[in-house]
Parts: C-alpha cells; structure tokens; sequence
C-alpha cells in the first residue's frame, strides 16, 4: 500500500491543499499577479505554523514583498518579529558568492528545511524569482536546479513556488519551466488556471 503523502493548506483557492513534497510555478505578468498568488500563499503557512522563506527580485523587491504580507495580513509584523518568515533579495541567496552554483543552492534550501524543523514548525514553504537570469548559460544552470529539486524534495516538509516572468520567456523557456513543475499557475482572460506537463505530473503520482 502506498503512503499517502501528508497535505498542508496552499492558501490559494483554485488549488486548495497541497501534497508536502510538491513543487510548482507560478507565471506572472504584473506585480498584482504575484501578491495575488503569494500573499495568500504565505498567509496559509504562517499561520500553519510553516516557516517562510520569500527570495525577491529586482521586479517585486523586499521592501514591495514585506508591504504587500503587512497589507494583506495585518498580523504579519508580528509573526516576522518572531523570526517565522524571512524575505531578502535573490543577490543573498541564488548568487552568494558572486554566481549561481546548482548544488550550493539545493544545499542552504535543505540547511533551512531542517532548521525550521528542529526548531519545532510544521514545515517550510518558500518561493524564489529567477528575474536575475540574462544569459542562455544561467537559464540552463537553473533549469537543471528546478530539475534537482524534484530529486530531493520527496520525504521532505517543503512546498516550493517557483515565480517566472512571462515577459523573461520565450516558448522554448515555458516548456522548460512547465517540464520541472508538478503544475503551473497562468492568468488566462482574467482567471487562474492550472497548466500540467502530463509526464510529470504521472511520474510524481505513481
């Protein structure tokens, strides 16, 4: 009999609770449609008992980010006070150390993950923006950490949402991204919906 993974509230309607382990995207066009997604994301794990790791961009930065929860969360300042939530720019963290390195990455993801976990939260959940991307080299470097992550974030108490602009990808960086997700989220005349990759998708739930 296979174990049923335990679930955890996403806090965003269109997919209620989630499966721990799972690892998603969000495509977006404007500001709006990231705090749409995160905000509400955040908020369900925060008061979860999750620890909360944002990673901004120079899109939405940290200073919009820790904005956007207080407005959206009136309770935030204090759960931030308490060192439940962290928000800092890609610069401390995807590019440490001057560039991008896939295993130091996979690494201080999962440094955090047990941290939060000793220090008694339920799990963490987290999201992190590629905006930074410029070159073909660093678009193929991340695009194997999205793949790495699928290796590793089974057994784990973690949810990762991935953020993409669509004004950053082209047809062939869509495929990319919708490939190392389980779903992506996409705004289609007005509303949410959810696109999969079906070979994925299978894969993760066999």
């Amino acid at each position: 009999m296979i174990e049923t993974p335990e679930k955890t509230k996403s806090g965003i309607v269109l997919i209620g609770d989630l499966p721990w382990g799972t690892h998603f995207c969000q495509f977006y066009s404007t500001k709006k449609d990231l705090v749409d997604i995160l905000v509400p994301y955040f908020r369900a794990g925060l008061e979860s008992n999750e620890f909360c790791v944002w990673v901004t961009s120079d899109f939405f930065t940290t200073d919009e980010a820790l904005d956007a929860m207080t407005e959206g969360m009136p309770t935030f300042p204090q759960y931030l006070e308490k060192g439940q939530m962290e928000i800092f720019p890609y610069r401390e963290f995807y590019l440490k150390g001057g560039s991008f390195d896939l295993q130091r990455t996979l690494n201080m993801w999962m440094e955090k993950h047990d941290e939060a976990l000793s220090r008694g939260f339920a799990g963490m959940r987290v999201t992190g923006n590629p905006y930074w991307i410029d070159n073909k080299k660093d678009w193929d470097d991340f695009a194997c950490y999205e793949a790495a992550i699928n290796d590793v974030i089974g057994g784990t108490k973690l949810l990762v949402l991935c953020t993409y602009s669509l004004e950053k990808c082209g047809v062939v960086e869509i495929l990319d991204v919708v490939k190392n997700h389980e779903f992506a989220l996409a705004m289609n005349r007005g509303a949410w919906q959810i696109v999969t990759m079906p070979v994925l998708a299978h894969n993760r739930n066999s």
